[in-house]
């Protein structure tokens, strides 16, 4: 009997599969993919030049500047600094006033769940399967929700809608601009990259498990994942080995189009982020195993009642921690709660704190979130200044967007999203009197015509 070595079966193998790729004929159109299908439309309302002059400034990475002049050109931050020597076409003297980053919102359901609160406006949650990575929460976003001119008055330049947290994978993120607009494509965020939403724990295991479908435990929600990355890496080395064979100039067959394994490809290729809903201190720690297991970043955990215990693990990997100051106990997994949780949180080395609403009325008031947690925490011997405080809501949450290299701090070269308060945005009584969002003004509390109006709302009493 005659015994072949193993590199000889290889090469054989090798040469019986390159035969059958090889086609007499040209080579077929090349199959892509379009990664961005629904692109932005949104174009900056201003490119005139504005300096605001005389203001208390929290730059948004630490800085206070007091009596601080901040110059806007072409929609940039151009300078900020004392005693400015530029022109600019409009001047506002800040005396008296304070001047911050726009406020993000790194977890809002506006648009998807929109008022009026109706069954038919209820576009949040796709719960036909624990994985429906294929749904785009953009796809449900009804730009005319009065939300978002009641987020806006509350200083809220940019926000990130997720699909709801009933499942496994609920669908793809999108981070907005928060200016007027008729279509969902007029507010996307130019360059912000998308987002998937994740689910641990109670929901997806009570929404399935009642229905006799898997997941009904947590073991459960941890095989639903692991499964859903198994196939999403076969997927991903199918169409690289595809666009290798087609670029050494063979005639291979596409790979089947599936598009909740785009999504999750994206994930797996490092352009698409993780927001993971996610409340208990074990599953944080599982999440970021899993996500060891399967190579990609386990991105950002929201609501994270327990993250306090786990603040050193979420600061060596990198995670930010999207938090409320004082929401607990409404459920079993949202019951060990500390109301020092954003503190602690925060204290960690390479810490990514973040404050964020999941709330239509919430959103109106975000810098009250925040500073709800900086008099608490300092109350327990904390020592946190509003300098600090504002990175909650701005710096750090455009960092757990990816966008924090345009948008989140007064620094030259970002885009001016820009809000002036008339008093400290830490004060009860604060409020927010002009937005500006790339240096365009798009809210007044002083101007009426500065003030948008749904279309819906026209003509209702």
């Amino acid at each position: 009997m005659k015994i072949f070595k193993p590199s000889v079966i290889v090469l054989a193998l090798s040469t019986a599969l390159f035969g059958c790729q090889q086609d007499t004929g040209p080579q077929k159109d090349k199959v892509t993919i379009e990664k961005n299908p629904y692109p932005s439309t949104y174009k900056p309302h201003s490119s005139s030049s504005t300096l605001i002059t005389n203001a208390t400034v929290l730059t948004g990475t630490g800085e206070r500047i007091n009596d601080a002049d901040v110059y806007i050109v072409d929609g940039k931050i151009s300078q900020v600094g004392k005693d400015l020597t530029v022109s600019a076409d409009t001047t506002i003297d800040a005396a008296g006033k304070w001047v911050t980053p726009g406020i993000i919102d790194n977890h809002s359901h506006l648009g998807a769940y929109p008022s009026p609160g109706v069954e038919s406006h209820q576009d949040g949650n796709e719960m036909i399967n624990p994985n429906t990575a294929q749904v785009w929460v953009e796809h449900s976003v009804w730009p005319q929700d009065p939300g978002f001119n009641r987020a806006r008055e509350g200083g809220i330049t940019s926000l990130q809608i997720l699909p709801g947290s009933a499942n496994l994978f609920g669908g793809r993120a999108v981070t907005l601009k928060n200016v007027p607009s008729e279509t969902m494509q007029g507010m996307k965020f130019p360059d912000a990259p998308y987002g998937l939403k994740m689910a641990c724990g109670e929901n997806p295991k009570r929404v399935y498990g009642g229905q006799g479908v898997a997941p009904k435990t947590r073991m459960g929600n941890m095989a639903g994942y692991r499964e859903a990355w198994i196939e999403a890496g076969e997927y991903k080395r199918a169409w690289e080995q595809y666009e290798a064979e087609y670029a050494a100039g063979l005639n291979p067959d596409a790979p089947h189009r599936d598009i909740k394994l785009d999504t999750l490809r994206g994930v797996l290729d490092g352009e698409i982020l993780i927001h993971n809903h996610c409340y208990k201190a074990e599953e944080m720690a599982m999440m970021i195993d899993l996500s060891k297991e399967f190579g990609y970043h386990a991105g950002t955990f929201h609501h994270g009642v327990e993250a306090y215990k786990i603040a050193d693990l979420l600061g060596e990997n990198g995670n930010c921690a999207a938090l409320w100051p004082d929401w607990w106990g409404f459920k079993m997994e949202a019951y060990d709660m500390s109301l020092e949780n954003v503190a602690i949180v925060d204290a960690a080395k390479n810490s990514c704190a973040v404050i964020h609403s999941d709330s239509d009325t919430t959103i109106q008031r975000l810098n009250h979130e925040a500073a709800k947690v900086m008099y608490s925490a300092n109350e327990a011997g904390f020592d946190i200044k509003e300098e600090h405080a504002i990175k909650w809501i701005t710096y750090n949450a455009a960092k757990s967007l990816g966008v924090e290299d345009l948008t989140g701090s007064i620094s030259a070269g970002k885009q001016a999203d820009v809000v002036i308060w008339d008093q400290s945005p830490f004060s009860v009584y604060s409020k927010a009197e002009k937005v500006f969002i790339d240096g365009a003004k798009v809210y007044d509390r002083n101007d009426s015509k500065y003030q948008a109006v749904s279309d819906f709302m026209l003509g209702q009493r």
